[in-house]
């Protein structure tokens, strides 16, 4: 929810909110309009300064990490993009092999422009750096590409930015590692659920173990069952412990910001840096002017 939350009010800052809300107090022409369009002015960049200033502290204060010796939870990667192999993703209007797309078709209703279909990719893809791979799920990220283009065709208008395969990435997120020696194992537990699993086909398991015919299963032959419920999960650990490791990266769950870019991260430390100053500019502005406003008209 506040992924989403924060994504809106990045789209609507950049899409002129603060100067919607100034024509708004402009329109309203009263003093509690401009008290309520500057108030807003002041609150909304307030709110935006706080969303950019903690991606920039969160790329700084989180060191690079190698894929192949990355420790579980919060870390930062760079590498290079690559597509799953037999899963290729295809840019929607130029039909190029990418990683990841955004795209808008919107329609000219006279002097304005009204959204007529949007998508964004959600197919997992690679960064590779070189010690090893890790699966990169963009389900919920702030993804920040390079490649952005708008092109006009008649009265429609479109939109659409892509990270293609190759390019190099930036990705900040919640790193976590499967199988292999890593994987997370309860002998106790999985004999446990081994063993009920049995037990609902109790004529089968009476078949297996039930030695003297009685009809019912002894405590010999309950011992007989778990001995061979607990080789079976032992040789079934050693082969998913033999397996290799599989890593992925995706959506923080305690509300750090997940980035992947294909910009150079010290470009884009550096636009968040000037996005925080200017947002904060903004709002002492507004409180200046507010501040104005209610002097003016007490």
């Amino acid at each position: 929810m506040m992924q989403r939350w924060g994504r809106a009010l990045r789209l609507w800052l950049t899409s002129g909110g603060y100067v919607m809300l100034l024509i708004l107090g402009a329109h309203l022409g009263t003093p509690q309009g401009w008290r309520l369009s500057v108030g807003l002015t002041a609150l909304m960049a307030l709110l935006a300064w706080q969303l950019v200033l903690k991606r920039a502290r969160a790329m700084a204060d989180t060191p690079t990490s190698h894929i192949a010796s990355a420790a579980q939870g919060y870390v930062e990667l760079q590498g290079q993009g690559a597509q799953f192999e037999g899963y290729p993703v295809y840019a929607p209007h130029h039909g190029l092999p990418c990683l990841w797309y955004r795209y808008k078709v919107e329609k000219r209703q006279g002097d304005d422009w009204k959204t007529e279909s949007q998508d964004e990719s959600t197919t997992s893809f690679f960064i590779d750096d070189n010690s090893g791979r890790c699966t990169v799920d963009p389900e919920g990220a702030e993804v920040l590409p390079q490649h952005s283009e708008t092109w006009t065709q008649g009265d429609r208008r479109y939109t659409q930015a892509l990270i293609l395969p190759g390019e190099p990435l930036y990705i900040l997120g919640d790193f976590k590692t499967q199988g292999g020696d890593s994987a997370d194992l309860s002998l106790r537990r999985d004999v446990s659920e081994l063993l009920e699993d049995w037990k609902r086909d109790m004529p089968a398991l009476a078949q297996r173990y039930d030695k003297n015919g009685d009809g019912q299963l002894d405590l010999q032959e309950w011992e007989q069952a778990r001995s061979d419920a607990r080789r079976e999960v032992e040789q079934l650990h050693r082969d998913i412990r033999a397996q290799p490791h599989t890593h992925t990266i995706g959506l923080p769950t305690d509300g750090r910001p997940y980035l992947i870019s294909s910009h150079a991260p010290e470009k884009l430390g550096r636009r968040f840096r000037l996005w925080a100053y200017a947002h904060a500019g903004v709002f002492l502005l507004a409180l200046g002017g507010l501040g104005y406003a209610w002097q003016a008209h007490a």
